[in-house]
């Protein structure tokens, strides 16, 4: 069984979802498949920051230039959101997951919070 699929709507042409909206087959190639779209699936990641390096960030604020430590910690809880949201999608016998969106992440103070979100769907396999 292949891993459920993560899907941002503008990856999708605009044809494929005026038919998945309105219940159509998709076509492609020799294979047609029905996009029936599920529940709204959502979870959240809290990551913590190291209080050390909290220390350091600070300083660099003060002095201006990347702070990278806060990128990473922050593309972490990204990808650890993208990550549950596939497991949640998977343990719910869904295919993937379309219209996949990223909250913005917000640095809280000694952390950082990502909301990701997305409708599950099923892909029934027709006939070519």
């Amino acid at each position: 069984m292949t891993p459920p699929i993560l899907i941002a709507l503008d990856q999708i042409p605009p044809s494929a979802l005026r038919m998945a909206s309105t219940g159509d087959d998709i076509k492609t190639g020799e294979v047609t498949a029905e996009v029936e779209v599920g529940e709204l699936l959502t979870v959240v990641v809290v990551m913590a920051a190291n209080v050390v390096r909290d220390i350091r960030e600070n300083i660099r604020n003060l002095v201006g230039g990347r702070m990278t430590h806060y990128e990473k910690l922050i593309q972490n809880a990204i990808d650890a959101a993208l990550a549950d949201l596939q497991t949640k999608a998977q343990a719910k016998g869904y295919d993937g997951v379309v219209g996949v969106k990223i909250s913005h992440p917000v640095v809280v103070e000694g952390g950082v919070e990502v909301i990701a979100y997305g409708n599950g769907f099923w892909l029934r396999q027709g006939k070519g």
